[in-house]
């Protein structure tokens, strides 16, 4: 699919990198990729756990609305903000060791948050916001680096383990919360129990690990004026801020069509739940063709059709329409995850475009729900949402085309 001068230059660094634990037999290799996807997994439980419980955050902590709209918000500017600043470490510390150090930061905001009342709410959320992004960013990194040719079917796991993360949080901490002696403080601390067992699990793998600060500043070229790299950033952001836009605003708009809360929440627990589905094979067939632009124009087709037949189509067929919807955005969504190795030559060069890629992204992400709802307040309808949604997947497909091109972000040709 590359042409012989980027074969080289992968065999090259493969030669210069120091050999990773789990780079032996097949058994070591299995368990590396299960700790990738237990530690994936954990990525999302921090922000997905506090939607079930808000309205007792709310009532306890006396919250108001914009109070609550910020907490909320909050994990995902952090993803924005903190991402950037992980490939820039890289010349200081293995990815490794990285790694490492953002689960603990991510464990103790955790803790920070159920403990301390309101500020520790807040400060625990911006520090565990902070820590998550460290590791969203390195992780492709690990991956190509133990896995180059591997990298899509790594990519499907990686992004299969986050939505199964997200859908296991969402379903069990009411549960917690509602254990005789609980409450949403317990509920949300919880999840730091199997953040702390990743941890154990991580530490042999940085033993041996000691940064090339000479490759590592080399591996950091000027992505922000390379267009391909900003066409898989805008890509990542646009598709995100679409998952988003339907996460937060689905169940509402459902409800106003008439259905009950209840089936409205069942709807959207369809629409997440199918999108293991597709974020994991998604990857695997885009990795099959000689690029992956073919694999982007059927996941947006999906998403688009998902998402004008919950607006206008038929509520009966209601729960056809949003699995098709959730298929669409999960394959979205494990591509975008996928370009962000398939576009870069070396694993120092995925954590720089993982960076650019996950910081635009998330603050293009963030802001999609705000300007649905301003709409939909402004009109009253869903009218001017549906045309906002396309604009988005009109987005989605003009940036998807250039990053699905077969190319590297190091390339000659990259900005062509």
């Amino acid at each position: 699919m590359q042409n012989s001068s980027n074969a080289s230059t992968r065999r090259e660094t493969a030669a210069s990198s120091p050999p990773a634990a789990g780079n032996g037999s097949l058994k070591s290799k299995l368990f590396l990729v299960f700790v990738i996807v237990f530690i994936a997994a954990n990525l999302r439980t921090a922000s997905i756990a506090v939607g079930p419980v808000i309205e007792s955050i709310q009532a306890n902590l006396s919250l108001s609305g914009s109070a609550v709209g910020l907490l909320l918000t909050l994990p995902i500017l952090c993803y924005g903000a903190f991402a950037p600043l992980a490939p820039k470490m890289l010349r200081y510390t293995s990815a490794e060791h990285l790694i490492l150090v953002g689960c603990i930061i991510f464990a103790f905001g955790l803790v920070l948050r159920s403990l301390f009342g309101t500020f520790g709410l807040y400060s625990g959320t911006l520090i565990a916001g902070a820590g998550t992004s460290v590791v969203m960013v390195v992780l492709p990194a690990i991956i190509k680096k133990n896995f180059p040719d591997k990298a899509g079917m790594m990519m499907g796991f990686y992004s299969t383990a986050l939505c199964l993360g997200a859908t296991i949080a969402a379903a069990f901490t009411v549960p917690l919360e509602n254990v005789p002696g609980s409450d949403w403080r317990w509920a949300l601390g919880f999840w730091t129990l199997p953040l702390i067992v990743s941890i154990f699990m991580w530490v042999p793998y940085t033993k041996g690990q000691k940064p090339n600060t000479s490759r590592a500043r080399s591996a950091s070229p000027r992505l922000r004026k390379c267009w391909l790299a900003w066409q898989v950033s805008l890509f990542m952001g646009i598709q995100s801020s679409i998952a988003y836009c339907v996460f937060g605003w689905l169940p509402v708009m459902l409800i106003e069509r008439g259905m009950t809360a209840l089936a409205a929440g069942f709807i959207l627990s369809i629409t997440l739940g199918v999108q293991l589905i597709t974020s994991l094979t998604a990857p695997w067939i885009a990795t099959r063709g000689k690029d992956q632009r073919a694999t982007i124009a059927v996941m947006l087709s999906m998403a688009v059709f998902g998402l004008m037949t919950t607006i206008y189509g038929s509520m009966s067929l209601m729960w056809l329409w949003a699995t098709v919807l959730g298929l669409g955005l999960g394959g979205m969504f494990s591509i975008a995850l996928s370009l962000l190795v398939l576009r870069a030559p070396t694993p120092q060069l995925a954590a720089s475009l993982s960076g650019m890629a996950q910081g635009v992204g998330y603050i293009v992400a963030a802001i999609g729900p705000v300007i649905v709802g301003l709409l939909h307040e402004l009109t009253g309808g869903w009218d001017a949402v549906a045309v906002f949604y396309l604009i988005l997947v009109s987005g989605s497909c003009f940036f998807g085309m250039g990053a699905g091109r077969a190319k590297y972000v190091s390339s000659p040709d990259s900005d062509s």
